[in-house]
């Protein structure tokens, strides 16, 4: 986020009574529903590699950025080691510091003092005081908190010095990050540290299907509401991100107008085409012409000089290129520039569910495309999970209904398969055009055929058509008499 989106005066948000301190990762104030308590105190539990450093960092360097100087304070890692890590993240701390917004220290334990049972925070507190008064400090991290409170080895000790720590940084009225391991499983090793603060966040990891997912959690916010549910998150060059769907998912633009589907008859089929910003899956089984009734759409959005984002989880773009151009499509002009039809293609396991969304989202900043194909969401399941699938699919759903993006998707499904499969990860009934293609037998031929299951607000046509793909493109004729469809009479069966 840069700094002319995000100002970290206070904020005040709906179902909260306290400022709040805006975080600046993308995503996080919105589960937050404004930042962290202002001039309190957040805790960030997890486990190790889940990011809570990162995240911290983050907070005081977007801080920074809009003017309230920061103050990061390590038990463990060194300060060179930390701004070479962050650098990593796209966080550039040592402009800040040259700028006086920013410092680094290393907070090194006196062995000696320690062993003699003498060390107490005092001499900690003095020097923070110190710093906050030099840069003029509005934030401070406490990183690995729990190495601090190690060393005393007496339970009484260390609240007592954690909360002597806690209350003169919020007597210096300041917005105070600790970061706290947890154990095996998620076990806290300080309970009562999440007593003692207003907010609670934990970050854990797991691994699903060779898949490796990070997720957030608020586990309290004294004074203010907060999404309840689990969050994944991502790393990005320009840092964390969060994409919480329960966030957006009623928000869509609404329109009448309509876009073609490449071909005059299908658009009559439709009744009149498909709307704009509307969603439309095409299902059906391998070989049926899914893919290239998808481009179709999308060669004919291009040549009216609209963009189009085509995102193929299946094949490399020059053998979907190539492999169009048998039907008479050339997809090459509109590609040549970049201009008007972006192709972009990733194996589903290659990387989890945020990070495919993430990159989907990131070239729709980048391109600010008019219509989006995902071919096939089928491929989806191996990101992961159905379950996996389904999120990513609704999230991808909501940002482009948000941005009033068209949305085709191609599915494969078996044959003969029924219509509460059509769309294969439970997302038919969120779809606003279903046009379903199978095969059938005449004669001695294997022949395709299509039907418009449903297709919201328009008149359109429940017939069989009858399709045909020639050196000259698509063809299509109404089947004549009343054959049934082989989804409606699994389905009764």
């Amino acid at each position: 986020m840069s700094p002319e989106n995000f100002s970290a005066a206070t904020a005040t948000s709906k179902g909260s009574s306290i400022p709040k301190a805006l975080t600046g990762i993308q995503g996080l104030d919105d589960i937050l529903m404004g930042g962290f308590p202002q001039g309190r105190t957040t805790i960030i539990n997890g486990v190790a590699g889940t990011g809570k450093t990162v995240m911290a960092m983050e907070f005081l360097y977007r801080g920074a950025l809009a003017g309230e100087p920061g103050l990061f304070i390590s038990f463990e890692e060194r300060a060179e080691d930390i701004r070479i890590n962050a650098a990593g993240m796209g966080i550039d701390i040592a402009s800040l510091e040259e700028g006086g917004k920013f410092r680094v220290i290393h907070a090194e334990l006196p062995l000696d003092t320690v062993n003699s049972g003498e060390f107490d925070t005092s001499g900690l507190l003095a020097m923070i005081e110190g710093h906050v008064g030099l840069i003029g400090a509005k934030r401070i991290v406490l990183d690995a908190i729990d190495v601090l409170m190690s060393i005393f080895g007496d339970p009484r000790r260390e609240r007592e010095e954690i909360s002597i720590l806690h209350n003169r940084l919020r007597d210096l009225g300041m917005t105070t990050i600790l970061t706290v391991k947890v154990g095996p499983e998620g076990k806290m090793i300080y309970p009562f540290l999440d007593f003692m603060a207003d907010c609670v966040l934990f970050l854990d990891q797991r691994l699903t299907g060779q898949v490796r997912t990070r997720r957030l959690s608020v586990l309290k916010y004294r004074g203010s509401d907060f999404l309840s549910n689990e969050h994944p998150y991502v790393f990005s060059p320009n840092g964390i991100v969060l994409l919480p769907v329960s966030s957006s998912a009623l928000e869509q633009l609404s329109f009448r107008e309509r876009v073609s589907s490449g071909h005059p008859k299908m658009d009559e089929i439709l009744g009149g085409g498909y709307f704009r910003g509307s969603s439309i899956l095409l299902a059906g089984p391998s070989g049926i012409g899914k893919t290239s009734l998808a481009c179709i759409f999308a060669h004919a959005a291009c040549n009216k000089g609209e963009k189009v984002l085509y995102v193929d989880f299946e094949v490399a773009q020059e053998a979907l290129v190539g492999a169009m151009q048998s039907i008479g499509l050339d997809l090459r002009p509109a590609l040549d520039a970049d201009s008007q039809l972006r192709i972009r293609t990733a194996m589903p396991e290659s990387m989890g569910i945020e990070d495919h969304l993430l990159r989907i989202i990131n070239e729709m900043n980048l391109f600010s495309p008019h219509h989006l194909v995902v071919d096939a969401i089928s491929a989806c399941r191996r990101m992961g999970s159905e379950r996996a699938a389904f999120d990513f699919l609704v999230r991808l759903m909501t940002e482009c209904k948000s941005r009033g993006i068209t949305c085709l998707y191609t599915n494969q499904i078996r044959n003969q398969e029924n219509l509460t499969r059509l769309s294969g990860m439970g997302i038919s009934s969120l779809v606003d055009t279903i046009i379903a293609l199978e095969y059938f037998f005449e004669g001695q031929g294997l022949n395709r055929r299509m039907m418009v299951i449903k297709s919201r607000g328009s008149d359109h046509s429940s017939a069989f058509h009858q399709m045909a793909f020639t050196d000259q493109g698509l063809e299509l004729s109404r089947i004549a008499g009343k054959a049934r469809c082989t989804y409606d009479r699994d389905r009764r069966a």
